[in-house]
């Protein structure tokens, strides 16, 4: 019945989840809500969370799904919704200037049948909250955010699907008492929850309801995760208590959680953790207690170390002392500081302590900029008030962010305001709304084909209105001489309502297309011919332009088919606009083919010199095959038409005497390969910093042919000896004999496989159909060639087990051993956090399935954030690192709003001193 009730619905009706969620009095604790998406009856689970069904929802549709040793009720169905521009949205009730956890669940199961691992957005009202990437069928992807409710309704929305379906297993929220959570900046940020580690924990499984009232999930130090908590101090031991814990701190962390502990035995203990989200600022705390019996002449002191950061590590901690007691938490906390993607921290006892360092809890938190919406809101609020049961009102969250209602456009304001609003056809009765002339940047307004009475509004307020259409309602009274307020108004259509009086002789001196026929009581004073050209008051007049803007449309459609049309004549022959040689003008730049600097499978290649003195290469096809030739045709195609500052520059060709000629720059620092491992490895050491910028400039390149190309290019050959260096060692992409054409609104290319063992998609090898994530493949090979130093395929470097990089860098990091990989050459003169970001972005390149893979745009974000970590790295090691990482973090997370630059998250003495807070 469900799938059939959405089926039933007009196309025009908004997507939209509304959940007016029942009353605190149903849950177990105030403020308790737990929602089973997808669910058909309410239930109470194992632990005695009450959760409800939301199966009297109308809009999305509802899947079983079974996923091997998941028994939780919750996580046998899910709600999921079409992949289009709309967003989806529960709306949730809350009070306002409370603490909240709201958390997201999202358990895949492969409930499509198509094993495509959804990727989409989840927003908190305006907020961008999270990108919810499914890498694996039976794992759960949790989301959770700390928030103050700044008013009585909350919209959590789901969005922007680029693989997949939105989808959505459970949503909770949890209230929280007095000031825990409390910031000095929760107005204007969220915390998004990074970490919250038990340790000492006794098994893997996470502590929360009903140890934790809060139903905060404590997740336990021993869960095999990976990277999750790595490089663990020798000497290091669990330690546990069952004696009561007295847990009156700011934050209130569960008992059991305090019960439990690690010690260092060897004096310290030091631990890296992923951090995602970050580097950014974040909210940090620690929870000690001692729960262990020292001696009289004992004691435990003990320096949180954070490498970079000499003035947090300052204070001591003495548990017993500053707890004031044994068995009581001492909670010291950072409520503003700044931290990597890796974070690596130690605990070291003092030179006078006996004991080791003991750590029982950690929890870290990223500040999330709230976004405050469109300006629009309120306003476009009071409008949908007025027809709160029609379908197309529903539509939940912001009208603007983080996309627009599917009725409407808004402009790409940082603080979007609304330029489009459609509603045509909507049964809308009554006035036309007042409010919609507050909207000062309204562009376009469509309201025709409605019931509206009573007069037009001035829309004075709305000076950018270039577009008004409210013929066919039932519309009264004079056509308004304020019209002529709006100096960019084009089009005004007022025909068939009930208007009457005279047209505003100012309104027809304008260049304004206007019809207001089907008014039998309005009239043109003094109509004149020098007007017919813009007025059109008949039917006829409207026929004639609605014929004009058909014809014009045919026009441009067969515009655009004839230019496909040329795209596709490309593949058969060389494009006339690309240079064509003489082989004379060859063998005189090459002085006969003297010297040469290259060659492979497709030819040889030789250095020349042009009459004008350019230095170019140029590339001699061997083959003479239709393969050869087909390829070489295929290169004059798309270097004819491509043009980037990271492509090697064509030149031209030359097709003489049997021969074919390709005719590029010359590119003087020779190939990426050669300089990883092959004969430049010694002569130029190319230092992490400017492989970076290597890998930034060859993903430009790949990322202009994916995206800046209509239709798109798939290189289908990427790898190292195709990337090029030029004198001034900027790299650019090289060799498309083997590149595709993008079909457009297809998926993929069905294509006979081609590439090189070691780059080569196994995806596209297994079903040969070539996509984008292809590229993207060989990419991430690339880049754990620029880590490594090492070759994509050696049976002697990768040993017994691995046949290639890619299985050999996997083994390495699954197991948190970056180091195992790295590039001995480059000397330890790098940073760590840089180094796991490129390493763990090429691991999601090389994923098995293409839709896994991010896009190449998403993977030049990574690397430029990973340079403007090493450049603060490197300032850092010069003395210069204090302005740069201010600028760089304010610029990145706009903390000036926080009330002036002159205190935007310093790390003053009173911030950044441990306390019980």
């Amino acid at each position: 019945m469900e799938r059939r009730r959405r089926l039933l619905l007009p196309f025009s009706v908004a997507s939209v989840l509304i959940l007016l969620l029942l009353d605190s009095s149903s849950a177990q604790m105030p403020g308790f809500v737990s929602l089973n998406c997808g669910g058909n009856e309410n239930f109470t689970d194992e632990i005695g969370l009450q959760w409800i069904a939301d199966d009297h929802l109308i809009y999305g549709e509802i899947s079983n799904i079974s996923v091997a040793n998941e028994t939780r009720k919750q996580y046998m169905t899910l709600r999921h919704f079409p992949a289009d521009s709309r967003k989806y949205c529960y709306k949730l009730d809350v009070i306002t200037r409370t603490r909240y956890l709201i958390r997201a669940t999202f358990l895949y199961g492969n409930f499509d049948n198509n094993n495509v691992y959804p990727k989409f957005d989840i927003s908190l009202g305006p907020t961008h909250w999270s990108t919810i990437v499914i890498s694996d069928a039976a794992t759960i992807e949790v989301r959770e955010l700390i928030f103050l409710a700044s008013s009585p309704k909350i919209d959590v929305c789901l969005s922007n699907a680029t693989t997949g379906q939105p989808f959505i297993s459970t949503l909770e929220l949890r209230q929280f008492n007095g000031s825990v959570y409390l910031t000095p900046f929760e107005d204007r940020y969220y915390l998004s929850v990074s970490a919250r580690i038990n340790f000492g924990a006794d098994s893997e499984a996470p502590v929360r309801y009903p140890d934790d009232p809060f139903d905060r999930i404590w997740e336990s130090d021993s869960l095999k995760k990976a990277n999750y908590l790595v490089d663990v101090a020798a000497g290091t031991e669990k330690v546990s208590t069952k004696l009561p814990i007295d847990i009156r701190s700011d934050e209130l962390p569960p008992q059991k959680v305090m019960q439990t502990a690690v010690v260092g035995t060897n004096g310290s203990l030091t631990y890296r953790l992923n951090l995602d989200g970050f580097p950014g600022f974040g909210w940090a705390v620690t929870y000690f207690a001692e729960i262990e019996d020292l001696d009289p002449d004992e004691s435990r002191k003990f320096r949180l170390v954070l490498p970079g950061q000499p003035d947090v590590s300052k204070a001591i901690v003495n548990i017993q002392e500053n707890a004031q007691g044994k068995y009581r938490v001492y909670e010291p906390g950072y409520t503003n500081l700044s931290l990597p993607f890796v974070l690596s921290f130690k605990f070291g006892k003092t030179y006078d302590s006996s004991r080791g360092p003991l750590l029982n809890a950690m929890e870290i938190n990223k500040y999330l900029e709230r976004n405050d919406g469109s300006i629009d809101g309120v306003a476009i609020a009071s409008v949908i008030s007025l027809y709160s049961s029609a379908d197309w009102a529903q539509e939940g969250g912001d009208p603007c962010l983080p996309v627009p209602w599917s009725w409407l456009q808004c402009n790409s304001d940082p603080q979007p305001s609304i330029t489009v609003i459609h509603l045509s056809s909507k049964n809308l009765t009554g006035n036309i709304p007042s409010d919609l002339t507050k909207l000062s940047s309204l562009v376009e307004l469509w309201l025709d084909g409605n019931s509206l009475t009573g007069p037009i509004p001035d829309f004075s307020g709305c000076p950018d209105l270039r577009i008004i259409h409210l013929e066919d309602n039932q519309l009264t009274g004079p056509l308004p001489s304020s019209l002529m307020n709006l100096p960019n108004l084009r089009e005004l259509y007022v025909q068939n309502n009930m208007l009457s009086g005279t047209v505003p002789s100012s309104l027809l001196s304008k260049n304004v297309v206007l019809n207001y026929a089907g008014n039998i009581n309005l009239h043109e004073g003094g109509r004149g011919a020098k007007h017919l050209n813009i007025i059109i008051g008949s039917s006829v007049g409207a026929a004639v332009l609605l014929l004009a803007t058909v014809v014009s449309c045919l026009f441009m459609h067969k515009g655009k088919k004839n230019n496909y049309d040329k795209v596709s004549s490309l593949n058969d022959a060389p494009a006339e606009a690309a240079h064509c040689f003489t082989l004379s003008d060859i063998e005189d730049a090459t002085k006969m083919f003297e010297l040469k600097i290259g060659s492979g499978g497709f030819g040889v290649v030789y250095y020349g010199k042009l009459k004008d003195g350019k230095e170019i290469a140029v590339k001699v096809l061997t083959s003479n095959s239709y393969q050869g030739k087909r390829e070489f045709t295929n290169e004059v195609t798309l270097l004819s038409r491509i043009h980037h500052r990271n492509l090697v520059q064509f030149l031209g060709y030359c097709q003489e005497e049997g021969r074919s000629v390709l005719v590029y720059e010359f590119m003087h620092n020779g190939t990426l390969k050669e300089h990883l491992y092959g004969t430049l490895t010694h002569e130029q050491r190319i230092n992490w910093i400017k492989r970076l910028e290597i890998a930034e400039d060859a993903a430009k390149g790949i990322e202009y042919l994916h995206t800046g190309c209509v239709p798109a290019i798939i290189h289908r050959d990427l790898k190292s000896s195709n990337i090029l260096l030029d004198k001034h060692m900027r790299a650019k992409v090289s060799d498309f004999g083997l590149s595709k054409f993008a079909v457009d609104g297809a998926s993929h290319v069905s294509s006979i496989v081609r590439g090189t063992v070691g780059y080569l998609d196994p995806e596209y090898y297994i079903s040969q159909q070539l996509t984008d994530k292809s590229d993207v493949y060989s990419f991430g090979v690339i880049l754990l060639e620029l880590i490594s130093g090492q070759e994509a395929i050696s049976n002697e470097k990768f040993g017994a087990n691995c046949r290639n990089i890619v299985q050999w860098a996997k083994l390495h990091i699954e197991s948190g051993d970056i180091q195992g990989i790295i590039d001995p050459s480059l000397l330890d003169e790098y940073d760590i956090q840089s180094m796991w970001k490129i390493e763990e972005k090429a691991l999601m390149c090389v994923l098995p399935h293409g839709h896994m893979r991010p896009s190449i745009s998403e993977v030049l974000k990574d690397i430029q954030d990973a340079i403007v970590i090493e450049r603060e790295a490197a300032a850092a090691r010069d003395g210069n690192s204090d302005d740069m990482s201010r600028n760089s973090l304010h610029s990145s997370l706009n903390v000036g709003s926080f009330g002036g630059t002159e205190n935007f998250l310093s790390l003053d003495e009173s911030i950044v001193r441990p306390s019980a807070r």
